[in-house]
């Protein structure tokens, strides 16, 4: 908990995904409705409010749990690092530019649906990766694996999944997989242009580069 209270923006997001996909959850389902991406809603709508709202309703409990144990364990750190306001740059950017993937491959789909914070927190992961791509992550909490590896293996998968769900006409399953690719791309690109920007980061960028490098 000390952490989560060292990073309030990591706190704050996680209580709000908490509270309004607990809420969704339990209590109105027809949030998930309201709130979800659909790309065919915003074309013929204007509810672009949507681009965000997507991401703080989740399709299930553990859909919730996996976003949230993930974002708790990646977010304190990156936001000590980046501080406050490059890290909100750096979750809704991702966001963002998840849901714009996802909207340019689904626009002519009209049963198209997703939610999640699935592009927010990939591209909180991959800007670990870029500050520490051989430290070990621990897949199922188990197996160590450079972060590196995870985080391809991360784009990999979430690629053949885009495909295998084209190849079979998969639509409105809630989960969208052109988010962790689009949210991944857009964390790196926000996270270089900090390190560019800001000499904190760049300090740690070098120095963990020097650690790798020798």
């Amino acid at each position: 908990m000390e952490r989560l209270l060292q990073a309030p923006i990591t706190l704050a997001l996680l209580l709000s995904n908490l509270g309004v996909s607990g809420y969704a959850l339990m209590a109105d389902p027809s949030l998930l409705r309201e709130l979800s991406f659909k790309p065919r809603r915003i074309q013929q709508h204007d509810e672009y409010y949507r681009f965000l709202t997507a991401g703080f309703v989740h399709a299930s409990g553990t859909h919730l749990a996996f976003n949230m144990i993930t974002f708790y364990f990646f977010g304190p750190l990156l936001e000590r690092i980046l501080g406050a306001a490059s890290f909100l740059l750096l979750y809704f950017g991702s966001e963002l530019a998840a849901h714009a993937l996802t909207f340019l491959f689904n626009r002519d789909d009209p049963h198209y649906s997703a939610v999640g914070a699935s592009g927010a927190v990939s591209g909180v992961v991959f800007a670990f990766c870029v500050f520490f791509p051989l430290r070990n992550l621990y897949l199922f909490f188990a197996l160590p694996i450079p972060a590196i590896l995870f985080a391809f293996g991360y784009v990999f998968g979430s690629i053949y999944a885009m495909q295998r769900s084209d190849r079979e006409g998969a639509t409105g399953n809630w989960i969208a997989h052109e988010a962790h690719v689009g949210g991944a791309i857009a964390g790196v690109v926000i996270t270089v242009a900090v390190i560019f920007l800001q000499p904190g980061p760049q300090q740690i960028f070098l120095r963990s580069m020097r650690q790798i490098f020798g």
